[in-house]
């Protein structure tokens, strides 16, 4: 472990960094730290290596009525050229954008690939962004090309058009256009654009690339302030995905092929990785799941029951949401069946728990696997299902103990936009219980300011480290030393042996009028544990002598627009009934409606201010909110993140009033 109490202030002699998309980089490298490196390679490298291979492998699948379409991989890098030349033909100029607005399909990969192979740089922009949203990204990137997926994303650019003055062309590469339009162009008209341009001519641009040259842009979510742009070159994807491939257990063709479900937002680098380059490196096959996956749950399921995958990868909501509905299934089943799912889930956590002390199983633990383990996999279409991800820190102890109980190892990774996503993993070969692993082979990480306990400033280093933010010279400089090191806004500690445990972000932490830091993450963890009728807990209380929180309780979600109802799901109705509530809306409950209810969630609150020596740990004031927070209500990034800022302005007034 490193631990470092000052910064190197960033200066201009260093090539590490650039703030422009024709820049280059040095790349990172522990044994030569200038110049290119032997081993960098391009995107089109990385893919045509796949293509040669695997060329008759299913690459991509999506659903057509009641059956799978797939791409072979070299279909797939054909149409990938294809596309290209299209855009070319189009006039994408060296180093400007094409934008992506749609949720994850064949066309969105595509387009990703196509751009990079046409000298291009791609950019997601999530579905649910508005046209102003669109706007500055689109302005920002210098967008030649957006590719939306269907009528209600065209109608957003179409509403900003006369603002863009990059974009040449528009194609929609879902359904049929309402109306034609001057240089708007369908999925089909698009792909017969390029005819006249030469293979010699994309060849001639394809190897002009260098791997420390920029090929996407990813703009952060803004929950803290002003959207930036992380660049993101070549050696960074390529270099990543490798690294990442050394530590976990993947399998290849013709052996094993992995089989994937790709349903997380394809606009975060981290997503990148494990649904399109990690599947690419590894010619595995990747099957598309239905829009509304991150918001519906059944969807999701449907989906894992369909294609049974070898690999899933899930964000702690995600996994939290699986963990509701195991719970659920066990609240309705019979009273012997009840019995026995506490029996073998005790037998799960007390053999995973000892893992690392190389116990042997306990008595019952193959039975317990035959009669509950075993069944809950298939239930959940992970019966062939080796390894289970969960990108990015938070991943709490209780969920994780949770799937510990049902025999399911759930492997935490670690990582940031600005570090292409991915820094440390865990893996099963390398395994420690709620750790996110060891940083990937070539990466290092430091603690800066550490305290007795050695949680400081988390600090990592490495070719995974981003070119830097895009037209943004002084948080390029204030988010990245002369060195190369970047300091991540995350507070941790890296353990004797390597392990690294993210505590929270530094941005998150609470300050108490006595100047005690608190981190809020752990003890909303517990009143969603102990009080399983809410959804969302988020804790305030900076500068104030006591905690309060905003409680959310879980809503069913409308199909057609994402947001939250005023129904109860079946869950919290369920919960409702078995403690004699009859209350099935939200508003059956607010402003202290159900005093069954309160009584309940002010005992849960209760069990977590037992825990605490301090009033000013304990929550004194709470408050359910009228609505569920959702995605496009703003409280809520994309993979379902709180976007903390967002809420404490919506709510700046009920929060002022607990302190009054």
């Amino acid at each position: 472990m490193i631990c470092l109490n000052l910064l190197t202030p960033f200066t201009e002699s260093i090539d590490f960094f650039t703030c422009q998309l024709d820049g280059e980089v040095i790349l990172r490298d522990e044994e030569q730290e200038e110049g290119l490196q032997s081993g960098a390679i391009t995107v089109h490298e990385l893919v045509l290596e796949t293509v040669t291979k695997y060329p008759h492998y299913i690459a991509l699948g999506t659903r057509k009525a009641d059956e799978w379409e797939t791409l072979s991989y070299i279909e797939y890098y054909e149409l990938c050229r294809k596309a290209a030349k299209s855009f070319l033909k189009l006039g994408l100029e060296r180093f400007h954008s094409v934008g992506i607005l749609g949720y994850n399909c064949i066309e969105w990969l595509i387009s990703d690939i196509a751009s990079i192979f046409a000298g291009g740089v791609c950019v997601g922009i999530f579905p649910t962004n508005s046209s102003q949203a669109c706007r500055f990204i689109a302005d920002n990137s210098e967008a030649n090309i957006l590719m939306v997926e269907d009528d209600w994303q065209l109608q957003k650019i179409l509403k900003i058009q006369d603002h863009l003055h990059h974009l040449k062309a528009i194609v929609q590469y879902k359904n049929k256009l309402t109306k034609k339009l001057p240089n708007t162009y369908t999925w089909e008209e698009f792909l017969t654009l390029g005819g006249t341009v030469s293979d010699e001519m994309l060849d001639s641009i394809i190897d002009s690339q260098k791997p420390n040259q920029c090929c996407m842009l990813f703009y952060t979510t803004g929950t803290t302030g002003a959207q930036k742009a992380v660049m993101i070159s070549h050696d960074n994807i390529t270099w990543t995905t490798m690294a990442v491939l050394q530590n976990l257990a993947y399998t290849y063709p013709p052996d094993n092929q992995e089989m994937l479900v790709s349903y997380l937002p394809l606009s975060l680098i981290t997503v990148q990785i494990f649904e399109i380059w990690i599947p690419i490196a590894t010619g595995a096959a990747i099957f598309f799941a239905e829009p509304d996956a991150m918001t519906i749950r059944e969807s999701l399921i449907s989906t894992l029951r369909e294609v049974r995958p070898t690999t899933f990868c899930g964000v702690p909501e995600v996994w939290e949401e699986i963990q509701q509905k195991l719970y659920s299934e066990q609240m309705l089943a019979t009273p012997f069946k009840k019995s026995l799912i506490i029996w073998a889930k005790k037998v799960g956590l007390r053999t995973n728990l000892s893992r690392e002390n190389d116990a042997h199983a306990p008595v019952g633990f193959r039975m317990a696997k035959k009669l509950i383990y075993d069944k809950v996999r298939r239930n959940l279409g992970f019966d062939r299902c080796l390894q289970f991800l969960s990108s990015g820190a938070g991943l709490s102890k209780e969920i994780q103990d949770f799937f510990l109980s049902y025999d399911i190892i759930v492997l935490q990774t670690y990582g940031l936009t600005e570090c292409t996503g991915t820094h440390s993993v865990a893996s099963e070969k390398d395994f420690k219980l709620y750790s996110c692993g060891k940083a990937i082979p070539g990466a290092k990480s430091m603690i800066r300011r550490p305290d007795q306990d050695g949680m400081g400033d988390f600090c990592i280093w490495g070719r995974h480290l981003s070119m830097g933010y895009l037209n943004n010279e002084y948080k390029t400089k204030k988010f990245f030393d002369n060195k190369g090191w970047l300091l991540t806004g995350d507070m941790g500690i890296q353990d004797h042996e390597g392990y690294i445990h993210i505590t929270g972000r530094t941005e998150e932490i609470i300050v108490t009028n006595q100047g005690e830091k608190i981190f809020p993450g752990p003890i909303e963890n517990m009143v969603k544990e102990y009080v399983p009728i809410v959804h969302y807990a988020m804790i305030v209380g900076n500068q104030a002598k006591f905690l309060s929180a905003l409680l959310t309780l879980k809503c069913e979600i409308s199909p057609d627009t994402g947001e939250s109802c005023n129904v109860l799901t079946q869950d919290a109705i369920n919960y409702c009934r078995k403690h004699n509530s009859k209350s099935v809306k939200v508003t059956d409950i607010i402003d202290n409606q159900d005093p069954i209810i309160d009584a309940l969630i002010q005992k849960g609150i209760d069990k977590i201010n037992q825990k605490s020596d301090s009033d000013s740990h304990k929550i004194l004031r709470w408050k359910i909110l009228e609505k569920d927070f959702s995605v496009t209500g703003g409280e809520l990034g994309p993979t379902l993140k709180l976007r903390r800022s967002h809420v404490i302005r919506m709510y700046q007034t009920l929060i002022s009033s607990f302190y009054i």
